[in-house]
């Protein structure tokens, strides 16, 4: 029940609070896994608590931020298939440098 709750109260948060509470909750983490190392025993369930509500909150940004900026389908194909042959070109070209480079040394 408590869990319902949470998630309502985050859903109704706005981007810059969902913000806000993402960098409150990685804090957190941070704190907890300290007390985690000195031996203290709530640390733990605090600690799993606080990732699973980071991982909502960062869920609801990504699901904000995809609903906000919607594409054309096969625009973000097209660009994502031409972004990858450069990169695969790019990858390609060092390849066959470092191979030349590698021929020229053993010469």
């Amino acid at each position: 029940m408590a869990k319902v709750k949470r998630m309502d109260k985050i859903r109704e948060a706005g981007a810059d609070e969902l913000q806000a509470q993402q960098k409150e909750l990685s804090e957190q983490i941070f704190r907890l896994r300290f007390q985690l190392t000195t031996g203290q025993a709530e640390a733990l369930k605090r600690l799993r608590d606080s990732k699973k509500d980071l991982a909502r909150v960062k869920t609801l940004l990504r699901a904000q931020e995809l609903s906000a900026a919607p594409r054309d389908a096969k625009t973000s194909v097209a660009s994502r298939a031409a972004s990858s042959s450069h990169v695969a070109g790019a990858a390609k070209k060092s390849a066959s440098t470092k191979l030349r480079s590698h021929s020229k040394g053993k010469a």
